[in-house]
């Protein structure tokens, strides 16, 4: 029987929530402010989780870590959300986390972008076919950040592996975007606005149908008022809700986007939700640039 990947593909075309990895005082993953956040968020309305995406630090994880958050998640949601796992480093660790996403009832897997320093394109084709081809059964959505790939060898990606169904783009171009999306295919996949609320309304433009968001930690409706606008065609209330997220998302995004995660725990820190501890390669904000953050969450309606 042919899988159509229908709950996997409607739960891309949402908001794609990245939560936050909350960390104790002594380092470790707090495992019960881990389970109260995501239960912030499924209240809120969120229905598409990704544990180990980069909002969560997926690269300051352990392979041990990356399995907890794993398991907290999946979980956590129960039947509440569709989990979207995020997997990668070397194929035979990504495979792995892959089938114990699998084991556990996962719905789907985010595939990073190889952060190897020399990829080809046929490499990158090579690469995720092993991953999609060990786990038939899962969704498998890329995670494009690279701006050299063509469209044409996404199709071919997805004409040896049908499980590869939706899209997380990540190019800092709407018109590269949208050029991507109809070489590959605009209807044969989902297309995940992959930079976020800042980007979505100019990726819906063109094909996207979802938006990526760590925003959404801290405000959920917020960010599911955006897409809401968005569904409806009503690009001036999106416009809206993009001036409002604006300062906060452009915090996130100084200095290549060097504090991206940094921020948004802040702000749930602010709130106190978490530790604003955040690990190495990202470091928390000077004391004076903490109000700025804790204003902007303040004033929204939380």
């Amino acid at each position: 029987m042919t899988t159509t990947f229908e709950t996997q593909r409607a739960a891309l075309a949402d908001v794609v929530a990245i939560p936050v990895t909350p960390f104790a005082e002594d380092g470790t993953v707090d495992q019960d402010t881990h389970r109260a956040l995501l239960r912030r968020l499924l209240d809120g309305g969120v229905r598409t989780l990704t544990p180990n995406g980069n909002t969560g630090e997926f690269y300051a994880l352990t392979p041990q870590e990356r399995q907890l958050v794993t398991e907290l998640t999946i979980d956590e949601a129960g039947d509440r959300a569709v989990i979207l796992v995020g997997v990668g480093h070397d194929v035979p660790t990504a495979v792995a986390s892959a089938r114990h996403a699998r084991e556990l009832g996962a719905a789907m897997v985010m595939v990073h972008q190889p952060v190897h320093p020399y990829v080809s394109q046929g490499g990158w084709v090579d690469y995720h076919r092993a991953i999609a081809e060990a786990v038939p059964e899962l969704g498998v959505v890329p995670y494009i950040r690279n701006a050299q790939l063509g469209g044409a060898r996404l199709a071919e990606l997805a004409d040896a592996c049908p499980n590869v169904i939706g899209v997380k783009y990540a190019v800092p171009d709407a018109a590269r975007f949208a050029a991507f999306a109809r070489d590959a295919g605009l209807e044969r996949f989902v297309w995940v606005a992959g930079l976020a609320e800042p980007y979505a309304p100019s990726y819906f433009s063109a094909g996207a149908t979802g938006f990526t968001s760590g925003l959404v930690n801290v405000a959920p409706a917020v960010s599911l008022n955006m897409i809401e606008a968005l569904r409806s065609g009503d690009y001036p209330a999106a416009m809206k809700v993009w001036e409002q997220i604006r300062r906060f998302e452009e915090l996130r995004a100084a200095n290549g986007s060097a504090n991206n995660v940094t921020v948004v725990k802040e702000a749930l820190a602010s709130l106190g939700l978490c530790r604003r501890e955040v690990r190495p390669p990202s470091r928390q904000l000077p004391e004076d640039e903490r109000a700025e953050v804790a204003g902007i969450a303040a004033g929204w309606s939380i």
